[in-house]
């Protein structure tokens, strides 16, 4: 598996029968490829789908079924299609269980840069303001560095998304919750080391004492 896969695979862990989830535009789609045949989830996209399931190939896609970034997706038996207004009123209603967001950087208070770096032109924020603070549970699945600068840090330097939202980080290289004191390392990928990790994190990292490999 390449790194966006391990990342994704590993997320697919986090979610739970009965959950409503919403995966973000980019790496968090691929979350729908893993997600356990024993796990029954609701998957919920922000343009208007209730239901969507894995990512079409390219022999059974629909051309007219799409997720909110554009990719070609399947639908469960079930599903149900509506306006934007409905499905904000879903986000904004507090009805999605789990949110899995990609980052541009998160820090050690869980605040969230997802949608602008400065001086560049972007299509736009999206969902991503009103689905990190209208999930129950918001997980940001990303890779650990982007051009070899951590994304995990101190405190933010691009402009914030949200504010103490994030609960959960999952990259390539471990998986870290959020606490009042910090980045709590909670695991690590094989192969990979605890200096590994913090040599490639811009704040303090906490260890758990029950600091385990994680499986995928």
């Amino acid at each position: 598996m390449n790194v966006k896969e391990i990342i994704a695979k590993r997320a697919a862990k986090e979610v739970k029968d009965g959950d409503v989830v919403n995966l973000g535009i980019g790496l968090p789609t691929l979350v729908s490829n893993y997600i356990s045949l024993d796990v029954h989830i609701i998957l919920h996209s922000e343009n208007g789908i209730l239901g969507t399931g894995t990512l079409s190939s390219l022999d059974e896609r629909d051309k007219d079924v799409i997720n909110a970034g554009g990719q070609f997706v399947n639908i469960v038996v079930g599903a149900s299609f509506f306006d934007s207004a409905t499905s904000f009123g879903i986000i904004r209603g507090g009805h999605i269980d789990v949110a899995i967001l990609g980052a541009l950087q998160v820090d050690q208070q869980g605040s969230l840069a997802s949608h602008i770096i400065p001086g560049k032109m972007v299509s736009g924020m999206g969902g991503a303001m009103d689905l990190v603070v209208g999930a129950k549970k918001v997980i940001v699945a990303t890779t650990h560095t982007a051009n070899g600068k951590p994304k995990l840090v101190e405190k933010l330097a691009f402009p914030v998304t949200a504010i103490n939202k994030v609960h959960k980080i999952i990259t390539e290289l471990a998986v870290i919750e959020i606490s009042k004191q910090g980045f709590v390392l909670k695991e690590i990928a094989e192969g990979v080391s605890i200096k590994d990790v913090i040599s490639k994190t811009d704040a303090k990292l906490i260890i758990s004492r029950n600091l385990k490999r994680f499986a995928l």
